[in-house]
């Protein structure tokens, strides 16, 4: 391949008024120490629309940028890495600023190495269920990791998970109970069967019936990891540590994560975050914090040597040139599992 062209989802200021699907020249030659990737699926993640939502990535690139994090696919051109033309493999790609062809959602990306996590993906997974993984298997260990020093050291070994059916939430379950934690999640009723029967959470809190603070505080949980936003369960009398992904705000469109401590155009809700943290700190309250994402190959790669197909969730897979569909879909807040887009031809799933 000396050049081609790529079909890819593209952005300028926003979404969803600015996302469109164009097509783009690709020469290899010009990739230099990039990998070149036949993307097969990609995974959407609220991340990509609120990366789409952020205006200083506007101001820094005004022409059309990549989009989307999670992918799945087979090495073209390695680039300066290890990999071998025709390995297929996961991982995710972290470039706000991205060219045209550098998210997932392109016929062909080109991925910064240093920007991108990339590992072999398992042969009997399907590319669907490796796109699906990246990103929130990575948050997930992320929370447990920054909840484990104030579990482990209790006899009761409890943690609150708020937005269990979550994609993020679902994995921290997972990781929780192979700790042997005892674990209360919170979820519509809808999801209760598949909070308990599936995950083997231990109780369940439905928000839509229950007040969630009563019945997340009735069982005593160590710690709190929150995936959905929101203040209910801060500063339960059990808790000594809270970790959320989203900060207090609960929108889907705008950046949440450790970028709220700086949110501009929210600043009480930054100064009360920072206070909060502090006031962890100093031991004078519950330990708070937003985590970020640890983008680690040595963790993505435990996934692959973990989990099974049956524990990755797909809530529905949309063709390429339905994206705008994919989106509407991950915009409702109703999806149990990983919303997939299939790029290639056939399906695998």
């Amino acid at each position: 391949m000396a050049t081609t062209e790529a079909k890819a989802w593209t952005y300028t200021n926003g979404y969803p008024q600015s996302l469109s699907l164009n097509t783009y020249k690709i020469n290899q030659d010009d990739v230099k120490d990039n990998v070149l990737l036949k993307v097969e699926a990609c995974a959407l993640n609220p991340v990509d629309i609120q990366m789409m939502n952020t205006p200083i990535v506007w101001k820094y690139s005004s022409g059309p940028k990549g989009t989307v994090c999670d992918f799945s696919g087979s090495i073209v051109s390695p680039g300066k890495t290890s990999f071998k033309p025709g390995d297929e493999v996961m991982g995710l790609t972290l470039a706000p600023f991205a060219r045209p062809t550098g998210g997932a959602l392109s016929e062909y990306a080109e991925l910064d190495p240093s920007a991108s996590v990339i590992v072999v993906k398992p042969k009997e997974w399907s590319f669907e269920k490796a796109a699906a993984i990246p990103l929130v298997w990575l948050t997930a260990v992320v929370c447990i990791d920054s909840v484990a020093p104030f579990v482990e050291k209790t006899s009761s070994k409890k943690v609150a998970i708020l937005g269990g059916s979550s994609s993020t939430g679902i994995y921290s379950i997972l990781l929780a109970k192979r700790r042997g934690w005892n674990v209360v999640s919170t979820s519509s009723g809808r999801n209760k069967d598949f909070i308990i029967n599936d995950l083997k959470a231990d109780a369940h809190v439905d928000y839509t019936t229950q007040n969630v603070r009563e019945g997340v505080s009735a069982f005593q949980p160590d710690a709190v990891i929150d995936c959905v936003g929101g203040t209910e369960c801060i500063g339960l009398p059990s808790s000594k540590r809270y970790t959320t992904i989203v900060g207090d705000k609960t929108g889907r469109l705008t950046m949440g994560g450790p970028f709220t401590y700086f949110d501009y155009k929210h600043p009480i809700v930054a100064a009360t975050q920072w206070m909060r943290w502090a006031k962890g700190r100093c031991v004078m309250g519950e330990s708070y914090d937003v985590v970020i994402l640890a983008p680690k190959k040595e963790s993505l790669e435990r996934a692959t040597s973990t989990l099974s197909e049956e524990h990755i969730f797909i809530d529905s897979v949309f063709p390429f040139e339905d994206a705008q569909k994919a989106f509407e879909r991950l915009n409702t807040g109703r999806a149990k599992g990983k919303i997939v887009l299939r790029v290639g031809k056939e399906s695998k799933l």
